[in-house]
């Protein structure tokens, strides 16, 4: 499961997530990208299985880019415990995504097999997604 390796802090505030994203919002390796249209957490998990997913359709051909990577510890309190006692432990690991966010690059497969291996994976993502092409300049 994704995760980093090691955090400056364990925990942190939860956030927002209004806006568009920017950054990370061009296909820049491959040739076709699985855009984000809606803000969402998307844990270590998901993206796991969009992966496995993805390269359960491309049968050794092509190359996959992960373009997302969880770095926001989520905190849970244990089950059936009283209010205060501080912060609880860290459950889960997310990552931030945003409208127009590429979260998945291929190459090296035709349109075809890249329209269905993203429709495959983006059952196993909670947001909804669009399939985008690179624009060549």
């Amino acid at each position: 499961m994704l995760m980093p390796a090691r955090v400056k802090y364990r925990k942190q505030q939860r956030g927002r997530m209004r806006g568009k994203a920017y950054a990370g919002s061009k296909v820049s390796f491959g040739m076709y990208g699985l855009k984000c249209m809606e803000p969402k957490w998307i844990t270590g998990r998901q993206i796991e299985a969009a992966r496995i997913a993805i390269n359960r359709n491309l049968k050794k051909g092509g190359k996959l880019w992960i373009r997302i990577f969880p770095d926001k510890p989520i905190t849970k309190k244990p089950a059936e415990t009283r209010m205060g006692k501080g912060k609880g432990a860290p459950e889960q690991w997310v990552v931030v995504v945003r409208p127009g966010r590429i979260m998945f690059e291929l190459e090296g497969v035709t349109e075809e097999i890249a329209r269905l291996a993203f429709r495959k994976a983006s059952g196993k993502l909670p947001v909804t997604t669009a399939f985008v092409k690179r624009h060549e300049l």
